[in-house]
């Protein structure tokens, strides 16, 4: 990576990718008083958290955000959070769980004692299904590991750090549940990070794809997927493991008694249906189901299809009959990190990569679940970018 090194006083900061955690760190740099400039390559901003145009309001893959989370606070406290959709008590009843062939209302009962053990109780450097087999039994361990997908993307869970994995199983599982449904998906919580952005004085340029860094503008954050950036910084060394997933929404007419969840405890696969929370995702009459099915490097597409569809053939009765609409694709290195045994979120690549530039993202070095990693990480850059930034003006 060459660049110039000679930078003005100013504090200004250069944000590259308009997703979560780029708006997070314009927001954070402005707030500070930084003069922001932030670049989006596609026409609007958002990446994986942008909502579909038209009448089924899709996300990339299903959405959702933890109530324990840091960026929870945060987002509370600047009145950016907007409509909740609470799920209906008689919707929340219509949870499934896929066992041995079957449906099922309740999930087994050594699964369920698992996932309320915290993750501090879990080592880093032993795989999940050896860790959690130890104490609950094999069968409750393949359980816990296939649920911990709806969290992870991953295909084989049980392979993976067991306290990363319990720490998600954990928090995936808690009652009353963490996870939470902001209205109109999160379109709109986008917006209302971007008009923020713009009231804190940030310049957003979106259809602005930068093939090399500025030049001596300040720091730079770098909020893209880790394999865009690096492309961009020309370091091969920004690799980690991340999921292989593919990602199904359907549009059905609607049907009384669908479940609204179907939790495959045989193997990681999730089906969910949003409008159950929030009728505005898809027109009247018509129900909007988002799945993701992950699969391994060597399998297909119409692999996760098929598991899709052998879930949907048991709890959606008449679905092909009813679908109005259905979309298909594969996510790769696009949902989030994983550690493998032996590691933790500390081994990721660092934020700080040195001359000014900065990583955000969710497949960096910071702590969290799911958006809570692209949320610290964002706001870690920012600190450490203003901290070198007052350094320098110091010396100048």
């Amino acid at each position: 990576m060459h660049r110039n090194t000679h930078r003005n006083t100013q504090r200004n900061i250069t944000i590259i990718g308009g997703g979560f955690a780029g708006l997070t760190a314009a927001i954070t740099a402005a707030e500070a008083g930084a003069g922001v400039t932030l670049h989006e390559a596609h026409h609007t901003l958002g990446g994986r958290a942008r909502t579909a145009e038209g009448p089924y309001r899709t996300n990339e893959g299903p959405h959702a955000l933890y109530r324990g989370g840091p960026h929870w606070t945060w987002l509370k406290q600047r009145s950016l959070l907007g409509q909740l959709a609470p799920l209906p008590p008689l919707e929340a009843a219509r949870f499934r769980f896929h066992r041995a062939g079957a449906l099922r209302r309740t999930p087994p009962l050594g699964f369920l004692r698992h996932t309320l053990r915290s993750a501090e109780q879990a080592p880093v450097d032993t795989d999940f299904l050896t860790w959690a087999t130890r104490l609950a039994g094999p069968e409750a361990a393949r359980q816990a590991a296939a649920y911990s997908g709806v969290a992870l993307f991953h295909h084989d869970p049980g392979a993976l750090s067991a306290r990363f994995v319990q720490e998600r199983l954990h928090r995936a599982a808690a009652l009353p549940p963490e996870a939470t449904y902001l209205k109109g998906g999160w379109g709109g919580l986008v917006e209302r990070m971007a008009a923020r952005a713009r009231k804190l004085g940030v310049r957003i340029e979106t259809k602005s794809r930068l093939t090399e860094l500025p030049l001596a503008e300040g720091p730079v954050v770098v909020a893209t997927s880790l394999a865009a950036a690096s492309k961009l910084l020309d370091d091969a060394t920004l690799r980690w493991d991340s999921g292989r997933t593919v990602l199904l929404d359907l549009a059905l007419r609607t049907r009384k008694g669908d479940p609204f969840i179907i939790s495959d405890l045989d193997a990681p696969g999730w089906i969910e249906r949003f409008t159950a929370q929030d009728p505005s995702l898809a027109p009247a009459g018509e129900q909007l189901i988002q799945a993701q099915l992950p699969i391994a490097l060597e399998a297909s597409k119409a692999d996760g299809v098929a598991h899709a569809e052998r879930l949907l053939d048991l709890g959606f009765p008449g679905w092909r009959e009813r679908q109005v609409w259905r979309r298909e694709a594969v996510s790769g290195g696009r949902t989030g990190a994983v550690d493998r045994p032996g590691t933790t979120w500390r081994d990721r690549p660092a934020i700080d990569r040195g001359d000014g530039v900065y990583l955000a993202g969710d497949e960096v070095a910071a702590p969290g679940v799911l958006s809570e990693v692209s949320f610290t990480s964002a706001v870690e850059a920012v600190s450490l970018a203003l901290r070198t930034k007052r350094l320098d003006l110091k010396s100048a």
